[in-house]
């Protein structure tokens, strides 16, 4: 795509950050007359065009792609796959809790819903490759788990993976909305590495009921795991 058809993207602040790119490329969608279907700047267009940095780029593509906004085809680009605009974009849910432990208790409560029944859909949806990519990131929670003692990041991967073997786009798309109270959970909340420890065992049977295709089973693994966070949370908050 040519530069001389990115009018009305302009350099943003250096403090602006990606919800910044993310508006700015809403109104240029909206600006331009793009249409679903229609490809989007390059990667080096946009950053060239808001001044910002590869990285920053690729996080907002990365969540326009889990809203259903975009599809970026490999070798090919990135795609419109729905209108959108400055105004419409989507805002994160701010939970409005001044505690760590009220906010952690009122995400869990969602966590319960969202977590029990992506686990069940995938066990039911789950294709031998969800199947083997859940495996491989359970594989590499155990490693560093087995190493630190904790593995938070993996830990979320690993969910993550349950999400996206559900085949249910909206799945992640609400995620999306709640990450920051989401990912809360897997930095070692109170500054506790032992947080939610006794739930890694669960972890492998919430596995394998996936991988025998047990929705039920994995249901209970799931809400078993958040137990014992809400258990945490109630005694390491004390």
């Amino acid at each position: 795509m040519p530069n001389a058809t990115l009018q009305g993207l302009a350099p943003l602040p250096s403090a602006d950050r990606a919800d910044d790119v993310m508006r700015a490329i809403g109104g240029f969608i909206a600006s331009s007359g793009l249409q679903p279907g229609d490809q989007l700047p390059t990667e080096r267009q946009l950053m060239q065009a808001l001044a910002v940095g590869r990285s920053t780029v690729r996080e907002v593509i990365r969540k326009l792609q889990a809203l259903g906004v975009v599809e970026s085809r490999k070798g090919s680009g990135t795609y419109l796959l729905r209108g959108m605009s400055a105004d419409t974009i989507h805002v994160p849910l701010v939970i409005d809790a001044a505690l760590l432990r009220d906010r952690l208790l009122q995400t869990l409560d969602v966590r319960r819903g969202l977590e029990g029944e992506a686990s069940a859909l995938a066990a039911l949806r789950a294709t031998p490759q969800d199947v083997a990519i859940i495996e491989a990131k359970l594989n590499a929670m155990e490693a560093v788990h087995l190493v630190k003692g904790t593995s938070g990041r993996e830990d979320l991967a690993f969910h993550l993976a349950i999400y996206d073997a559900t085949h249910n786009p909206l799945f992640g798309q609400l995620l999306e909305q709640m990450r920051e109270a989401f990912e809360s959970f897997f930095e070692e909340p109170f500054d506790r590495p032992d947080f939610a420890r006794r739930s890694f065992p669960f972890h492998r049977e919430l596995f394998n009921a996936i991988a025998c295709h047990d929705p039920d089973t994995a249901r209970q693994k799931t809400l078993a795991i958040l137990e014992i966070v809400e258990e945490d949370i109630k005694d390491m908050s004390r």
